[in-house]
């Protein structure tokens, strides 16, 4: 820019024969003295080398000579002020260009207004002296006066002995603003509007005039720390190559340049700049989405939302971080904390630990073990006051108090500090943990939190972690999960991919490799579907882990069309405070359908599906195993069901509409189904026929309904003559409750076709 050609302005001052009137012996300001008429000053109208000028007398310490008119002081501009002068007689002083700032009718006070002084050395001898005056603090400007005045008075003053006689040629003021651009007009320098960047001086107020001037263009923030001591929007696009120093709790908007590039650079940080751009992405609406840019983030430490959003309680607009990576970097921040206190549990108050010591030191979402709890029990709050804990989930063991053990896993994204996150989404994001860190630590509370299209890799201690209700409807779409454990023998693992305590997770076309639990999954409504999770290792042999566990008993779930290796899939009542069976629903409402299940190198006894219940008078109420592909590879597998009794059986003379058929059996020793086909031979005439159906009723239940019996050929009686009579069938006979007698009215042998079930069907 130059204000003489876009603006129309003429800046140089006029010439001293035009009179001397509109030049002051003061600071240039109207009613300052001027030199018309002064005894020290004359106008030369022929000198050799400058034509017309200004011969003057030295008659004071400082000799000033001002020009009365304003120059105006402009954003972006920048001004050279040039004198030509030349000593004719006396003594020689010295020289500089100055000025003085102004601000209305009022100066401008704390500025420096003299330039560069130069010393006249010989008579008759033209030298030139100038400086440079703008707003902005950048290299080879001598006044920068900042964003304060308007306008200043330019001229020059003579310092040193008084008495010597000098000539002054006509003063130049000429806009030198294009030596300070770089390389390209459509950059607004924040320097201009008075930026120091001197890490302590408060530059708000300078980016916000800057922001405003630019008008679409890019806000360049140059080399330096530039202190912004609270929150600031920006509507321009910003170009970082200095850094920013905010406080913790002061949000940085970036409206046109929201990306974590820009956040990175405008604090010279990777991890507080994340911080940075999180707290913004929690901080206003303009945004939903925060790009990495397919950036790869070099991280240190947690992102604790408490930490980079200070009193941020409650979000629940949509949310997104996507494309990149990041890349954890071991230190001591990863570190568990792991506190052992005691605490008495009471199963009137399922949701919590009183009388627990130590509690302050007790972390919200610490993992809880010892005796009576089960799987995935987190801190979901504590109330230091009144000693109390608010548990994830309840204990099974009873009214006690013990000693447990808490153990505080650390995360990459940790929402733990906020009461209710809803609707966060990581997409198309590589989380590599490695070894050092876990995934991802939900809210207390929320819903329709995702991650699709991503990898987590290596997470020391879990994948994703729910401390309370944050996991309603869950989305997990199109992720791999690779464990951090892939040499060590499935029994040994430790870690797992997800839990849930509340309802409607679903977990979708993905991919979970060599965990010791993939899922822990309480509430109901569940959708497993499309997925491939494996938890075998490399072990003869080996001793397969659960890979899906559902921890309440009527799960309203449905695991259709995945690919289960060497894994089981469990189903216990763990989180019940209460386990025996009362008025609640038993086990009940789960499918599992159409998938394929592979084991290799396990032991007879492996199962792929397993009932565990933690209490007594528990049965199966509402069961489909159908349409599924069992294959044992490298040895036999005995069956694939069974009743985990380490707590207790179930009752069998309760069971009811269970639906195990169309399964396809590979190297499976017993073919178990319900209903279930069998046949009965019998070759001597008998009134009493004896069906033992044992070896194919699942989880070892009893022989309770007969649905149908259909003669294959003729039955006779012991002259061969045909029995037209149908039998009659008792169920549940025999010491395991597992034959079918058929009683026939007259002793009678042939073939028949049995289809009898393990259960009522309704």
């Amino acid at each position: 820019m130059n204000v003489a050609i876009t603006q129309g302005w003429d800046l140089t001052p006029p010439a001293f024969t035009q009179g001397l009137g509109q030049w002051s012996s003061g600071n240039g300001t109207a009613g300052s003295a001027t030199y018309a008429g002064a005894a020290n000053a004359a106008i030369v109208t022929s000198d050799a080398d400058f034509g017309g000028c200004l011969e003057l007398l030295k008659t004071t310490g400082t000799q000033k000579l001002r020009w009365m008119g304003q120059t105006p002081i402009l954003p972006g501009v920048y001004l050279r002020i040039t004198a030509r002068i030349k000593a004719v007689s006396g003594n020689l002083p010295s020289v500089r260009i100055a000025g003085y700032a102004m601000d209305g009718n009022s100066h401008v006070g704390g500025l420096t207004e003299t330039g560069p002084s130069v010393s006249l050395n010989a008579y008759g001898s033209v030298m030139s002296v100038s400086a440079i005056v703008g707003t902005g603090r950048r290299q080879g400007v001598d006044m920068a006066w900042g964003m304060a005045p308007d306008y200043g008075h330019f001229g020059l003053d003579l310092t040193g002995q008084t008495g010597g006689v000098v000539r002054i040629d006509d003063l130049q003021i000429e806009d030198v603003s294009t030596a300070f651009l770089r390389g390209s007009l459509d950059l607004v320098d924040v320097r201009d509007y008075g930026a120091l960047g001197d890490g302590q001086a408060n530059d708000i107020a300078a980016f916000q005039a800057a922001d405003q001037a630019a008008q679409g263009r890019t806000v360049i923030v140059p080399q330096g720390e530039y202190y912004l001591p609270s929150s600031v929007s920006f509507s321009s696009p910003m170009r970082f190559i200095g850094t920013v120093k905010m406080p913790t709790s002061a949000r940085l908007a970036l409206l046109s340049s929201f990306d974590f590039p820009t956040y990175a650079a405008a604090f010279g940080d990777e991890t507080l700049g994340l911080k940075k751009a999180l707290q913004a992405l929690f901080g206003y609406t303009d945004h939903n989405i925060l790009d990495l840019r397919g950036r790869r983030v070099e991280l240190t430490e947690p992102l604790r939302v408490d930490d980079y959003a200070p009193g941020l309680t409650s979000f629940s607009n949509r949310r997104v971080i996507q494309n990149g990576q990041i890349n954890v970097i071991g230190s001591s921040a990863w570190q568990d904390v792991k506190v052992t206190s005691s605490a008495r549990f009471n199963v009137n108050r399922p949701d919590e630990l009183s009388d627990v010591a130590n509690v302050a030191n007790i972390p919200v979402g610490a993992r809880i073990t010892g005796v009576g709890v089960g799987r995935e029990v987190y801190v979901k709050a504590k109330n230091v006051g009144a000693q109390k804990v608010t548990l994830s989930q309840p204990m099974y063991g009873g009214t006690a108090t013990r000693n447990f053990t808490f153990t505080r896993h650390q995360y990459i994204f940790d929402f733990s500090g906020m009461d209710k996150l809803d609707r966060f989404n990581i997409a198309n994001l590589e989380l590599l943990c490695n070894g050092h860190a876990s995934g991802l630590m939900l809210a207390p509370d929320g819903q329709m939190n995702q991650i699709r299209d991503s990898y987590v890799n290596s997470p020391k201690d879990r994948g994703i972690t729910s401390i309370g209700r944050g996991c309603q409807d869950f989305l997990i779409d199109g992720c791999q999960f690779l464990s951090n454990e892939q040499s060590v023998a499935a029994q040994d693992r430790t870690t797992i991919v997800l839990n849930a305590n509340a309802n409607d997770v679903k977990i979708r076309d993905s991919r979970f490799v060599r965990f010791a639990t993939t899922f822990v999954l309480n509430g109901s409504g569940h959708l497993i579907v499309g997925n491939h999770w494996f938890q075998g290792d490399n072990n003869p042999k080996t001793n397969p882990t659960p890979g899906l566990v559902f921890t309440q008993t009527n799960v309203q779930a449905a695991v259709t069309g995945n690919y289960i290796d060497n894994n089981i899939i469990e189903w216990t009542n763990e989180h019940d405070a209460r386990p025996n069976f009362g008025s609640e629903y038993s086990f009940g409402g789960l499918t599992v359908t159409g998938n394929t299940c592979v084991a290799l190198n396990v032991a007879p006894w492996f199962r792929w599906f397993s009932i565990k219940p933690y209490g007594s008078g528990h049965f199966i109420q509402g069961l489909n195993i159908s349409n599924n592909v069992f294959k044992a590879l490298n040895g036999t597998v005995d069956q694939i069901e069974q009743v985990d009794t380490s707590f207790a059986d179930l009752d069998y003379g309760r069971m009811r509409n269970v639906l195990i058929e169309g399964n396809t059996f590979n190297g499976i020793t017993k073919f178990t189904a319900s209903p279930v086909v069998l046949e009965l031979n019998q070759s001597t005439a008998q009134a009493t026929w004896v069906l033992d159906a044992g070896d194919y009723l699942p989880f070892g239940g009893w022989a309770r309904n007969v649905e149908s019996i259909t003669a294959e050929g003729m039955v006779r009686d012991q002259s061969s003559e045909r029995v037209t009579a149908m039998p009659y069938a008792l169920v549940e006979q025999g010491a395991r409750k597992q034959e079918v007698r058929l009683n026939w009215p007259t002793p009678a042998k042939g073939r028949v076709q049995v289809r009898l079930r393990m259960d009522a069907p309704t």
